[in-house]
């Protein structure tokens, strides 16, 4: 992979969220209940699509060699590490769930603001995670993730951050910031994402031996995020049928640029 193909995997998540975040300019001061849940329910089903098709396979291919339960245990392991680490973040952070207004996590006199951008920091960590991950695969040479495929993973996160972008921004703006900075957290909602990719990268060599490990761990975080964060959201009130229906085009959306670019 050479260095141009690596900044547009790097920044093409980032400018999902930039692009979802200009929702506020332009919109009311909330998101439509409607368009809400289609949008969690999108992003649900890219996030799901990417764990599967972008980590979880590749993990396991990884082990193709191996016998038996080998093939599979690394992934298994990594899978359940990524849940298990997401979930000790989420418990110890206070913050506010994607879309709701009731914190969790232990008590804190942080403002609705400051909970929120920590429930979104711990919603994109895993996101960016798994970009670097790819992308250090890629990098690597030693795996069958090829650089289309990397790219095809920045871009499925990128357009499941447009919605996220939206859900960030137009909340702040609806407690009384104003569009400036609401559009301003919510670009820097996202900017955890290459973070957590460029660390992933710059540590390839180290971490190549865990590769396995660490796309399984990647699907785990996310797949956390899916189930406690968004589906949850997405489910809950009326029109809870509008989730589903975009769950299944963000869902087919990232495994036909998955399989395609791939």
């Amino acid at each position: 992979m050479t260095l141009f193909p690596l900044f547009l995997g790097l920044l093409i998540p980032f400018l999902g969220t930039i692009a979802g975040s200009t929702f506020v300019f332009f919109m009311k001061d909330e998101i439509p209940p409607r368009l809400q849940k289609t949008l969690l329910g999108f992003a649900s089903g890219v996030m799901v699509a990417a764990s599967v098709w972008s980590l979880l396979l590749p993990s396991i291919g990884f082990m193709e060699h191996a016998d038996g339960i080998m093939q599979v245990l690394p992934a298994a392991i990594g899978f359940v590490a990524g849940m298990a680490f997401l979930l000790f973040i989420d418990d110890i952070t206070p913050h506010l769930h994607v879309g709701a207004g009731t914190p969790e996590g232990p008590k804190s006199h942080l403002s609705r603001t400051a909970m929120l951008a920590l429930a979104v920091t711990i919603h994109n960590l895993p996101e960016g995670m798994a970009v670097g991950v790819v992308l250090a695969g890629a990098l690597s040479g030693e795996t069958d993730i090829t650089t289309t495929a990397a790219l095809a993973m920045s871009i499925g996160i990128a357009i499941q951050n447009i919605p996220e972008g939206a859900i960030v921004s137009m909340p702040m703006r609806a407690a009384g910031n104003s569009h400036g900075k609401s559009f301003a957290i919510g670009c820097l909602s996202g900017i955890v994402e290459p973070i957590g990719a460029i660390i992933v990268i710059l540590l390839t060599s180290v971490l190549t031996p865990a590769m396995p490990y660490l796309l399984a761990f990647a699907a785990g975080a996310m797949m956390y995020v899916v189930i406690e964060e968004l589906i949850p959201e997405a489910s809950q009130g009326a029109h809870s049928n509008l989730s589903t229906v975009g769950f299944a085009g963000g869902f087919v959306l990232m495994m036909v640029l998955d399989v395609v670019l791939g």
